[in-house]
């Protein structure tokens, strides 16, 4: 057993609070202060600052990323009989938000360098039912959205963007989110901009679609106890929203950081492990830093006898899930997935990680491959 004194964790948020302690708390008093704690000023600001940096006409703020998918997939109009077009390897939240609308998922198999979902894969799925695609930027690699979108143009399908790891991600010099109908964030406190508690976002670029996640993110109601839809309470609170505002100041600051820390990552172990492809059209925010190889457990094991945290995004993909037996897919459908969800590792990438831990972590993987 090595010595086990450092802990170097996945994601520091003790040491990101304590770094932007002051006007985190600062804020806190002000919305306390406010008496105003539900839609208030500081989630308009918020709505409106967010759709400007991700360049969409508009923003709103709600509960948390699986509501923001939930409510796109219903402004939509998406529910039983139709079917939705996506990624098998994801968090559960994409899968699941299709089928709450009562909507069928319909899983296509990824890329092996983006990890995303294979727009060849998509056309060959596409059926009478089919309504909308669900492209997940996933870890903050962003999809290969023009051919997508040149698919959803050719079959009349709505495209929703779930950039819920990827906020601050770009495609061909556009942030990802406004460049489908509808773009998905989740604000969970890990993700790269991270409230204190859950928070989603969701911006769209048509105004018809805006005014009706609008309504349904309040109970399907425009005016006090009017309700023209039926909807849901997803409400973004004006504390999350405060602390996000706060924290959305140093946001590009913690992407660079993290960028710079997957350079050194890639220029250290590129030569004998797997690590993210890269491509010029798109920059990649890097929510996680995954690495593959066929000892991946072990490294996992070596890694946390050595103090240092890793994780496994995702080990089981959707189709393999108990919660979607019934659609009857079986194991060797998507190879791609299957074979990356085994050997897929992720390592620590907080930009509170310092030059010394990450000099740590290199030099832990470099250890552990030379005694293969």
């Amino acid at each position: 057993m090595k010595d086990n004194v450092s802990n170097i964790p996945m994601v520091d948020l003790k040491a990101e609070l304590k770094s932007i302690r002051t006007p985190v708390l600062e804020m806190v008093s002000e919305v306390l202060d406010s008496g105003v704690y539900i839609q208030g000023e500081k989630v308009e600001k918020l709505e409106k600052i967010v759709a400007s940096y991700v360049e969409a006409s508009y923003g709103l703020g709600v509960g948390n990323g699986t509501d923001a998918l939930l409510l796109s997939i219903k402004a939509l109009d998406i529910g039983p009989g139709d079917e939705v077009i996506t990624t098998p390897f994801t968090f559960f939240a994409t899968g699941e938000a299709i089928a709450e609308a009562g909507a069928t998922p319909v899983f296509v198999d990824i890329e092996e360098d983006t990890y995303n979902i294979n727009p060849l894969e998509i056309e060959k799925a596409i059926t009478e039912n089919t309504k909308a695609i669900i492209v997940v930027h996933l870890f903050g690699k962003v999809a290969n959205m023009k051919q997508i979108m040149e698919i959803a143009k050719t079959h009349h399908l709505k495209v929703i963007e779930d950039a819920c790891q990827a906020i601050g991600s770009e495609y061909e010099g556009k942030r990802v989110g406004a460049i489908g109908d509808i773009g998905c964030f989740s604000f969970f406190p890990s993700k790269n901009l991270g409230a204190y508690g859950d928070a989603g976002f969701i911006v769209t670029n048509q105004q018809g679609l805006y005014e009706k996640m609008k309504m349904l993110r309040n109970h399907g109601s425009e005016k006090k106890y009017q309700h023209a839809l039926i909807g849901m309470n997803s409400r973004l609170d004006e504390l999350q929203a405060g602390i996000l505002l706060v924290k959305f100041n140093f946001l590009d600051t913690f992407l660079q950081k993290r960028k710079e820390i997957a350079n050194r990552y890639t220029e250290s172990l590129s030569s004998f492990l797997k690590t993210p492809q890269i491509y010029n059209n798109r920059a990649h925010t890097f929510h996680q830093y995954c690495i593959e190889l066929d000892d991946r457990d072990k490294l996992a094991a070596y890694l946390q006898d050595s103090g240092i945290s890793s994780a496994i995004y995702y080990p089981i993909p959707l189709h393999l899930q108990q919660a979607f037996s019934h659609y009857n897919y079986k194991k060797g459908d998507f190879p791609v997935a299957e074979r990356t969800a085994e050997r897929i590792l992720a390592l620590p990438i907080s930009p509170m990680l310092t030059s010394i831990d990450q000099t740590k972590i290199i030099a832990t993987v470099n250890e552990f491959v030379e005694r293969l």
